[in-house]
């Protein structure tokens, strides 16, 4: 995969997940060489209750967009949420990953996010 299509692919891809009203793309990055992705996002108030959501919904689409050998790490901007490091922390145990995607219902919701936007 051409590494400009796809940084322009994944850019694309996240902004039609979620509106302006809930969330900010500040930075996404994309090494193919190190089969890394990172995706950095900012909730527009900073006591957004849906932050671990979104999170959880871009990590998802992005599990099932890129291929298996993309090691990814989403994660809000440092400084603009009251729960920065627990949703962070989430989001980077591969365990609580799981562990969220096998509760039936938080998956419906999350592939609910995923269908409304895409």
């Amino acid at each position: 995969i051409e590494i400009k299509h796809m940084s322009r692919r994944l850019n694309q891809m996240i902004y039609r997940m979620f509106t302006q009203e809930y969330v900010v793309f500040g930075f996404q990055q994309v090494n193919d060489a190190e089969s890394t992705v990172a995706v950095e996002f900012t909730p527009t108030i900073p006591h957004c209750s849906m932050a671990t959501l979104i999170g959880l919904s871009i990590k998802v689409k992005l599990i099932r967009s890129l291929p298996e050998r993309f090691k990814l790490d989403v994660h809000i901007t440092p400084g603009t949420h009251a729960s920065e490091h627990a949703v962070n922390k989430q989001l980077a145990d591969k365990e609580r990953v799981a562990a969220a995607l096998e509760n039936s219902h938080l998956l419906e919701v999350v592939n609910q996010c995923l269908s409304a936007r895409s």
